[in-house]
């Protein structure tokens, strides 16, 4: 009941006071803030709501504040038990090894040029390890801030090309496809995922003081399991699959608007390492890159997750056989961890203008919303390890080994330590580094302005609507045969053909071979469309000429 007597005191002389009611504890959902509004005539008796709300806004500020002290503490421990860790090269002993300089080269993804510097290095005469391509040196090198101090000199690893006639370029080539990887990683992470990624720093040393100045590219030393998610085939390793590495791959195809995707996916827990770079056009980033043949290989294999769904990534159209194959991969999917918090932002839809140049499109996004590689300087306040986040990030860990890898199996403990000297490395990455990032906000608030949405759905439905808008603009790029996806299902069409996808006994799957070629036909590709006249015709065509 509302009391409509005066109460005499000397703080509420002249207001009404009326009991709380449960109309003023409901959360006004339609309000974006917590401000308190003015009192409007006549409504002085529910000034103790208005004091009760503006109470509450105090003490969410309060949670606010108590939020980001916890974030800030997080990595103040997360730096103290780096510290403390021991070095697990010390038993190598890598101090007493003839101290070498050599030249660093590092790539500006960015800018696109080369910064040059000296560094002085020790490294192992013998590898310790290989791959298919490179072996691997064990390496230290003298950052700006351990002086003579080899015993705090940083872990690094030398690859090498084992084949002797290998090209200098092509060591230049593999440093500029993983750092325009990174800035994919940079642009994914900044969709609020549940799970960020970052790809390692790479650089090249140049061995000046041995004869031939041989080449080796340098990359951090992470200590953990290395495990395989992707390759540049379309391959998926099902005890290793997870949702964020096949997301990323899928996100990097519809972002680009299908110019491009980042396979070969691999590395410890979400830092990556060594990636391919398919084009549409198949050209740059070396012999790994395949063209839409890669891409339709990935496609073929990838079944969406919930990350995918989160971020509004469409699924890419196969054939009724070809989901019940790719169910196995569904079916292990549901037992991942990783659980969207639906706070992730969708890939919308393109505008044509930046699919000209989206590598450059890709670098204006990094600039306008402050995101650093890590060539970069910290900047004065503390800065996440990833170069993507600030301290007050709700993502701590950036690369955490509690995934949803179903292969990862590591005590608690031990994962904890691995986090940490992981975060030295990277903090030391970012420090340890040449360039000036008040350029950077200069180009912050330069190209914010300019920044545009751009996308392409991986359907079908999708590109027809597309090539629709661009046929009533009139443009060019609606004529026939300029559709990448298209182009995509026409491959998948001449590999059922090549029994790609069957055991050599088998024989290919006739009915998802006419799939692909027929929703080639409907992107408007040329060649697909006279074929499928042809069978209609009964005509002799050359794709798929055992079916009539």
């Amino acid at each position: 009941m509302v009391l409509f007597e005066r109460t005499a005191s000397e703080s509420s002389d002249d207001i009404d006071i009326r009991p709380l009611e449960l109309e003023d504890l409901r959360r006004r959902l339609d309000e974006s803030h917590d401000e308190c509004q003015s009192l409007p005539n006549g409504c002085g008796n529910r000034f103790f709501s208005v004091v009760f709300r503006a109470g509450l806004k105090k003490r969410r500020e309060e949670k606010a504040v108590d939020k980001k002290l916890m974030a800030r503490m997080a990595w103040k421990n997360a730096v103290m038990k780096a510290r403390t860790l021991g070095d697990p090269w010390e038993k190598f002993h890598l101090d007493t090894y003839k101290t070498e300089k050599a030249k660093r080269h590092r790539y500006n993804a960015m800018r696109q040029n080369w910064v040059v510097d000296e560094v002085v290095v020790k490294m192992e005469n013998e590898p310790f390890n290989h791959g298919a391509m490179r072996e691997c040196f064990r390496m230290k090198k003298l950052s700006n801030f351990s002086k003579d101090d080899w015993m705090r000199a940083h872990n690094y690893v030398a690859k090498r090309y084992m084949d002797e006639d290998t090209h200098r370029e092509t060591y230049f080539d593999d440093v500029r496809l993983q750092m325009d990887a990174k800035l994919w990683g940079e642009e994914y992470n900044r969709h609020n995922p549940p799970k960020k990624v970052d790809i390692f720093q790479m650089a090249i040393l140049e061995m000046v003081e041995r004869e031939g100045s041989p080449l080796y590219h340098l990359e951090h030393f992470i200590e953990g399991q290395y495990v395989k998610y992707n390759s540049n085939s379309g391959f998926v390793l099902c005890e290793a699959i997870r949702m964020t590495p096949q997301a990323f791959s899928h996100f990097t195809f519809e972002k680009s608007g299908h110019e491009l995707i980042v396979v070969d996916i691999q590395g410890v827990g979400d830092l990556y390492t060594d990636p391919q770079i398919h084009t549409s056009h198949g050209n740059d980033y070396g012999d790994g890159n395949l063209g839409t043949r890669g891409m339709a290989l990935f496609l073929h294999s990838h079944q969406c997750n919930s990350i995918c769904e989160s971020l509004s990534l469409t699924p890419f159209d196969l054939a009724p056989s070809e989901i019940e194959v790719n169910k196995n991969i569904a079916n292990l999917q549901v037992s991942c961890k990783t659980v969207v918090r639906g706070t992730e932002e969708i890939v919308v839809t393109p505008t044509e203008e930046e699919k000209e140049h989206i590598q450059e499109y890709i670098r204006m996004r990094s600039l306008s919303s402050g995101y650093v590689s890590g060539d970069d300087k910290p900047r004065v306040k503390l800065t996440s390890i990833s170069s993507t986040d600030s301290l007050e990030s709700d993502d701590f860990p950036l690369m955490s080994e509690s995934e949803d890898s179903i292969v990862d199996s590591a005590r608690q403990e031990h994962r904890q330590r691995q986090l940490s000297y992981n975060a030295r490395v990277r903090l030391d990455s970012m420090t340890d580094s040449g360039t000036d990032t008040e350029t950077k906000e200069k180009d912050l608030l330069r190209f914010k302005s300019m920044v545009q949405r751009k996308a392409r759905p991986s359907h079908v439905l999708g590109e027809m609507e597309h090539r629709k808008l661009l046929e009533c603009l009139e443009e060019d790029r609606c004529k026939t045969g300029s559709s990448v996806l298209g182009q995509i299902h026409l491959d998948l069409a001449k590999y059922h053909e090549l029994n790609r996808f069957v055991k050599e006994s088998e024989s290919y799957d006739r009915e998802a071979a006419i799939f692909h070629l027929s929703q080639a036909a409907r992107c408007g590709i040329l060649e697909a469309i006279k074929t499928m006249a042809h069978l209609h015709l009964g005509l002799q065509h050359d794709i798929l000429p055992d079916i009539e």
